[in-house]
């Protein structure tokens, strides 16, 4: 809250700075457009950049007039100094500068005969487009002409700017794809780094249309010198280099096929960058060259970087899964690292073993006995894990596998969780692999562990499939655990087509160093559509309707109001609480325990009341609150205990029915002992699409408890659909309209929520962003205004949503466009509670 104060006193005393400026500034006016005027071009230019940088609304008005004139400018340098400075009046006053003709002002300046003039027209229009919500710079053929045509005359950035407004264009055919790479080409040999990657971009996806193969292996063959040259530069330029060639090389591995010696790592290489040659290694490795590729990733796993050593060994098992005929030789490196008996080389060899056993089973089998011999060696979760997993999986052919695997079992209950896994099943397939008496007593304490003395409701679970299937039938079991198991392959660094494309389009950007797509770590601030947008405007076309198109009023089955964590909570009067409902035993469980039991141990946050659940009156004293909210991603259940009664209670467990969004519990609950007159509050992670309940969807949880002094308690809650919403769901302008209009008019839906009243615009935008319900445009209708917003389920269900309010009315008006039908009633008693 003071941190809010200062910041809001900051805002007042520079709005007062900015209030006397602009008295000031009203008696020197007539001074800056006089200067606007002057012979002197360089005075010119100062001036109305001058203009441009005094960013105060009261000001632009007085802008206008000499900008106008310094666009129309005969000189050059007076005219890329206006074109920039109608992007920062844009950013200002967006609606000023389409009303006065500065959009397309600029646009002529496009045609202009200096490359300058041309470079900074291009460069304000893309600066304009990336704040606005509808289409303001579209490259034509006519277009593509000038720009080509300026892009060999101006500045490195004024080329870079060019190159990449050029990026966007789709060329119309092959002919004219290849009529763009050979005007592009001659950028690959410009000594500025930027160039050259954003020449590489506009070639590489022109290459895409291109038909004939000769010229593509020729421009494979051209890109590959620049790349090189790249790698010569210093670290910093080096590593963004290496980022954006991974991405290439994935698409396209042809055009450094043969140039792989230039990523072998230097002795004084950074960390970061041997970390990305390693990867682009790999990638570029062949049955050609993969000798020399052994040979350097054997040389640094002798390194004393622990790290880039372990990342090493890795590549060496990757090569091997990678390539088949290459496999033994990258077997025989690794066992050659394991001789030098450097603990952490041993253990990351052992863990990329079991990847290539995976991958070519019954083949490698006869260095079991070289692996064995490490055993003692191994304090690492995973590298156990693994040595494990091989155990079992060749038990009949390694003599004392009963052995080994008992010296693993002495220290079971303090394993992790992925070792303890790897241990019961190894030592299931022992068992059915040699059922005498050793591994029987081996088999009967691990099940009795994994059962009775462990927490973890995986290795529970896990452990009473087997012992099932071992009690009831033998041979299926066989059938079962000792099935043959899908041959892996090497993907874990590839990126998806659809991502990688996405990425191909954004090199030399942080976007293609990041390998994220831009809108996930970029916000951009796009500019309010007006009410006369001719997109807009034409609303009865696209589907933003004024008038109610379907009614709908889908009460769900009431329960005790349950919201995210984000949105006021409103408790239920003390006197109607929910009565518990009469339901199935939910605490049934696999041969008569409670395995199904999971439960939390993550201290909730501060936060507002919980709404109350099982009031104490009916809970015999115990009282719990609890509802659902998400936080990064992730659904919680925020539920509290609160002990009023004359004992100690303890052993919580809770349980939740099949439910429309199969949510479930996915840890452990474990409460401490309540003491009376004390209380708990925990999160307890959910997991959705477990058990999910037939019928029409509905917003209904069931939800039991017990503890070991009481009975099992029931009550109901209700799931609010906006904890379902995810992170990606904002969508891009034109992407919403686009999907507005593929929707069916019959897919779209509007109800009134009357009690809502929507006080301040950006505080309800705000809000709903908070639960992932994102700002795409606003436009006013009369008194009234007009915001439109998306949001997404799980399994890509969109939502386009348009909500109509005036603010400080009470009233709200949305409507909606989906293409589930059946989540309407549950979408709307959502938006119904985030805008109240």
């Amino acid at each position: 809250m003071s941190w809010n104060l200062q910041n809001s006193a900051l805002k007042q005393a520079a709005q007062a700075a900015l209030d006397l400026f602009g008295q000031k500034w009203d008696k020197r006016k007539d001074a800056v457009k006089k200067d606007s005027q002057d012979p002197n071009p360089l005075i010119r230019a100062l001036a109305v950049r001058t203009m441009g940088c005094i960013r105060v609304d009261k000001i632009t008005e007085y802008l206008c007039d000499p900008l106008q004139r310094c666009l129309k400018d005969d000189d050059p340098y007076v005219r890329k100094t206006a074109a920039i400075c109608v992007a920062k009046l844009y950013d200002i006053n967006a609606e000023l500068v389409e009303d006065r003709g500065f959009l397309e002002a600029l646009k002529d300046l496009i045609s202009d005969n200096n490359p300058m003039v041309v470079a900074n027209a291009v460069a304000a229009l893309a600066e304009i487009q990336d704040s606005s919500v509808r289409p303001v710079f579209e490259i034509t053929s006519h277009t593509l002409s000038k720009l080509l045509t300026a892009l060999n005359e101006c500045t490195e950035w004024g080329q870079v700017f060019i190159l990449d407004s050029l990026s966007r264009y789709k060329a119309a055919d092959a002919r004219e794809a290849e009529n763009i790479v050979e005007r592009v080409t001659p950028r690959l040999q410009h000594a500025n780094c930027a160039v050259v990657l954003s020449a590489v971009k506009i070639i590489l996806l022109q290459m895409e249309l291109i038909t004939s193969t000769d010229v593509v292996r020729n421009l494979c063959k051209k890109m590959a010198p620049p790349l090189v040259t790249l790698l010569s530069a210093e670290p910093e330029i080096q590593y963004v280099a290496l980022r954006n060639i991974n991405l290439i090389v994935q698409k396209r591995p042809t055009i450094l096929a043969h140039e792989i010696k230039v990523f072998f790592c230097k002795y004084n290489d950074p960390i970061y960058v041997k970390m990305e040659k390693l990867e682009i290694m790999i990638k570029l490795a062949s049955d050609r060259n993969i000798d020399q590729v052994l040979l350097e990733f054997k040389e640094y796993a002798t390194e004393v970087d622990v790290d880039f050593v372990r990342k090493a060994v890795r590549a060496i098992g990757r090569c091997a899964i990678k390539l088949e005929r290459a496999a033994e030789r990258c077997i025989s490196v690794l066992l050659e690292l394991i001789k030098i008996k450097v603990n952490y080389v041993v253990q990351e060899a052992i863990i990329v073993i079991k990847d290539i056993f995976r991958r070519y089973p019954n083949t490698y089998e006869s260095i079991i006995a070289t692996l064995c011999e490490s055993l003692d060696t191994l304090d690492e979760p995973e590298a156990k894990a693994s040595m494990i997993w091989i155990i079992g999986e060749y038990a009949e052919r390694i003599d004392n596998a009963d052995e080994l695997l008992e010296s693993f079992l002495e220290t079971f209950p303090e394993e992790p969780a992925l070792v303890q896994l790897q241990l019961l099943t190894a030592t299931v397939k022992l068992f059915l692999k040699k059922p005498t008496e050793g591994p029987q007593q081996m088999i009967q304490a691990v099940l009795n562990n994994a059962t009775v003395e462990t927490d973890n409701p995986d290795l529970r679970d896990r452990a009473y499939i087997y012992w099932r299937l071992l009690s009831t039938d033998p041979e299926a079991a066989k059938d079962v655990v000792l099935a043959e198991k899908p041959v892996i392959s090497d993907d874990s660094n590839q990126l998806d087509s659809s991502l990688l494309d996405e990425l191909l389009a954004n090199i030399s950007t942080l976007s293609s160093v990041y390998h994220k797509p831009p809108e996930s770590f970029v916000s951009r601030v796009k500019a309010a559509p007006r009410a006369d947008d001719e997109e807009f405007a034409d609303t009865a076309e696209t589907g933003y309707s004024e008038s109610p198109s379907q009614g709908v009023d889908g009460a769900s089955p009431s329960s005790s109001v349950g919201t995210s964590s984000n949105v006021p909570v409103k408790q239920p009067a003390a006197g109607s609480p929910p009565a518990p409902a009469a339901m199935p035993d939910l605490l049934g469980d696999l041969m008569g325990m409670d395995n199904a039991i999971v439960p939390v141990d993550e201290p909730a946050p501060s936060s507002p009341p919980l709404p109350v659940l099982l009031p104490s009156t009916t809970g015999q004293g115990l009282q719990i609150s609890a509802l659902l909210t998400r936080c990064d991603g992730q659904i919680y259940y925020d539920i509290s205990f609160e002990n009023g009664t004359q004992g100690v209670l303890d052993g919580f467990m809770i349980q939740f029915n099949k439910n429309t969004f199969g949510l479930a519990a996915g840890e452990a609950l474990k409460v401490p002992p309540l003491q009376p007159g004390t209380s708990a509050r925990t999160l307890l992670q959910m997991v959705p699409f477990q058990n999910i309940s037939p019928g029409a969807p509905n917003s209904l949880l069931q939800v039991a408890v017990k503890n070991n002094q009481q009975p099992v308690w029931y009550f109901n809650d209700k799931i609010p659909l906006h904890v379902f919403f995810v992170e990606d769901g904002k969508m891009e302008r034109a992407s919403f309209l686009e999907a507005w209009k593929s929707l069916p008019d019959d897919h779209e839906f509007t109800k009134e929520f009357p009690g809502s009243v929507i006080s301040s615009i950006d505080a309800t935008v705000e809000r709903l962003a908070a639960s992932n319900v994102f700002f795409i445009a606003k436009r006013k209708n009369g008194n009234m205004d007009v915001l439109y917003l998306s949001a997404k389920m799980p399994r890509g269900i969109p939502f386009l949503i348009e909500i109509t309010a005036a603010v400080g009315v009470p009233g709200v008006k949305c409507a909606v466009k989906t293409p589930n039908k059946e989540m309407v009633p549950l979408f709307f008693e959502a938006m119904e509670a985030l805008t109240k």
